[in-house]
């Protein structure tokens, strides 16, 4: 059990390093329905250092939803788009528009888009 401990520590020691870590980002920005924070969040995703390993880390634990590795996940499923509730408008307002982050060609396979 120790030798187990001691893998996934190592393995896990990324996260020491993630963006979403530093001191004055809340959690909760992550897992927000509010469409300018979660475009904050995959901001904030965007210049992390261990954006791709997040990611990865996130697909392997079927996350149910909120942005990891600067991706929004939602029922386990990659979001591309997401839209306010309601009748969509005739022009988007700047606000609504999410950044695009590319997803890592190695994660390409293994990701369900919905």
């Amino acid at each position: 059990m120790f030798a187990t401990q001691i893998i996934e520590t190592t393995e896990k020691s990324w996260e020491a390093s993630a963006a979403c870590r530093r001191d004055g980002v809340s959690t909760a920005l992550f897992f927000s329905e509010d469409l300018s924070e979660i475009a904050a969040a995959k901001r904030i995703c965007a210049e992390c250092p261990v954006m791709s390993q997040c990611l990865e880390e996130a697909i392997r634990n079927e996350e149910p939803w909120g942005v990891w590795g600067g991706q929004l996940f939602c029922n386990g499923k990659m979001l591309m788009v997401k839209r306010r509730r309601g009748r969509p408008p005739k022009h988007p307002r700047p606000e609504d528009q999410l950044p695009v982050i590319p997803i890592p060609e190695h994660l390409q396979d293994r990701v369900r888009i919905a």
